[in-house]
């Protein structure tokens, strides 16, 4: 097997070029017709001086210019950074920052989310790389930096050649939390990226007759972007949300009897909602879930209990979403787990004792390791971080915690450290903690997650300087410079933190700050 057969190109089924590759709001774009928008893409980014090694920030809801984007940087050697729609303006020039993006593709505008004003918070000095703004259905957006409009589909540029394919470079950013301030940038290849997408295709059995996917999880994400790759390579048609909402998505799984789709727990609870039918979607094969918030397991009793089967599943951005998958032979118990089985064949899995450093035995927990073929390049720019997250024997520490269930399957247990999940993404607390101590009035903050009525929020506390700050404030500056899901729910103002000596020094007792919170809270 060549280089070749591992490029994001060659996903592209060429047979019945003219059977419908994605669906966006009811318009079909048949392969033939990606294929084209792929090309005049390249030519695009080649007249903005994009070439071998640049980076490109993709600022965008999910829309075939995302998709043609990625493909279109994998031919000219280009880089592709996924921005989240959800952040803000910290969390933007962090990433350009660190990416060095040259070019980023925005957003005219989106339901409420107003790029310009978020942009217009971010400095120049910020991100010295930024030469230029691409816009996407506007000419211009108000902004510190030249714009140009988002025109490849509809002016022809000069064709470029593909650029001789390596496919062990980078060629997509995803991030992930970091312990510090602002996330990690996750390299990935074209070669991670399509020999995973091969093996969910082949996993999963996927039929491009019979089967179709609901896209309904943003394509900056992991989650999102792995399940659109994996049925782009099975040839089956996909139909996409631009962003998730109950309803239409509830209409979409109906009329075109779709028989796959992914998501959160918390998505398909809210679509289940929207009808009273015993059995609404009975062409529904399967439903990878990701356990988010509480009360997910009633919530899968009652989606069996109507005919939509939720399968537990695993991935993080390093070795990309589902890197396993429950089996439809496994126990209803077993099978909404988390954890499951490798989607790839070549994939290793095992568990080490966090105590002892140990391989553990079956049923004991203890930190996942990963080899696989869909395992990430390295930390963008942050060798250090790198060299910290592989075993000298090649397996990325996930900093996860689970257990070997014994019969070739694995079970994810929970995050270890003190990382929180909020809105559905992992973040870390320093970075929340990082922001309000750059606020007037904070001499120091910590920050932890509770269950606020069913839902995952974060709370803050917050040691005053002289001049004590009021929390409308506060909250008011974080949600300028931060996606509202890290905004904190409470921010309390305390004397000191409860802490506790160890062999390495003074700890913060966090897990004392979560029941704090949560009796405030209740006191409330």
């Amino acid at each position: 097997m060549s280089a070749d057969d591992f490029s994001l190109q060659l996903l592209i089924r060429t047979e019945d070029a003219a059977d419908p590759a994605f669906v966006f709001d009811g318009v079909a774009v048949s392969r033939a017709k990606f294929q084209e928008k792929i090309g005049q893409t390249a030519a695009w980014l080649a007249a903005q001086g994009i070439g071998k090694g640049d980076v490109v920030a993709v600022w965008l809801v999910n829309r075939i210019e995302w998709v043609a984007l990625l493909f279109a940087a994998a031919r000219l050697g280009a880089i592709v950074a996924a921005v989240n729609t959800r952040y803000r303006s910290a969390e933007v020039a962090h990433l350009l920052r660190v990416s060095g993006a040259r070019l980023m593709v925005v957003e005219a505008a989106f339901r409420t989310i107003d790029f310009a004003a978020i942009l217009a918070d971010v400095a120049k000095a910020e991100v010295p790389a930024l030469q230029k703004l691409a816009v996407v259905g506007a000419d211009a957006i108000p902004a510190h930096w030249p714009c140009v409009r988002f025109d490849a589909f509809d002016k022809a540029y000069p064709s470029v050649p593909r650029a001789g394919d390596d496919v062990d470079l980078p060629v997509l950013l995803y991030t992930t939390s970091g312990t510090t301030r602002g996330p990690k940038l996750v390299a990935h290849s074209q070669r991670t990226l399509a020999s995973h997408a091969a093996s969910v295709a082949t996993a999963l059995k996927l039929d491009p007759r019979r089967h179709s996917l609901l896209a309904m999880l943003p394509f900056c994400g992991t989650f999102g972007m792995t399940s659109l790759l994996g049925f782009i390579a099975a040839g089956a048609t996909i139909h996409v949300l631009d962003a998730f909402e109950a309803a239409p998505a509830q209409k979409i799984l109906e009329e075109q009897k779709i028989t796959h789709s992914f998501g959160s727990d918390e998505m398909f609870r809210r679509i289940l909602a929207l009808t009273d039918a015993p059995r609404p979607f009975p062409h529904l094969e399967i439903c990878g879930f990701a356990a988010f918030q509480p009360g997910w397991r009633e919530l899968a009793a009652e989606a069996e209990a109507r005919g939509m089967k939720l399968f537990g599943l695993y991935g993080s951005s390093e070795v990309q979403a589902l890197f396993s998958i429950a089996r439809t032979g496994d126990a209803f118990a077993d099978r909404i787990e988390g954890g499951g089985w490798p989607m790839s064949p070549d994939a290793e899995f095992r568990v080490r004792d966090t105590e002892t450093g140990a391989l553990a035995a079956h049923g004991v927990s203890g930190e996942i390791e990963i080899s696989a073929p869909s395992r990430f390049l390295g930390y963008f720019n942050n060798p250090e971080a790198t060299h910290d997250a592989i075993t000298v024997d090649g397996f990325f520490r996930t900093g996860d915690i689970g257990r070997l269930r014994g019969d070739g399957a694995f079970v994810y247990e929970t995050r270890a450290g003190d990382a929180m999940r909020l809105g559905g993404f992992l973040v870390a607390p320093g970075e929340i903690e990082d922001e309000l101590k750059a606020c007037p009035g904070v001499a120091d903050a910590q920050v932890v997650a509770v269950d606020l009525k069913g839902h995952a929020r974060c709370v803050a506390f917050v040691i005053p300087t002289k001049a004590a700050p009021q929390q409308a404030a506060l909250t008011a500056r974080l949600r300028e410079r931060l996606a509202g899901y890290k905004v904190p729910a409470r921010i309390y103002l305390v004397e000191a933190f409860p802490v506790t000596d160890s062999a390495n020094g003074v700890k913060i007792q966090r897990a004392r700050l979560r029941t704090m919170a949560m009796e405030r809270i209740a006191a409330e």
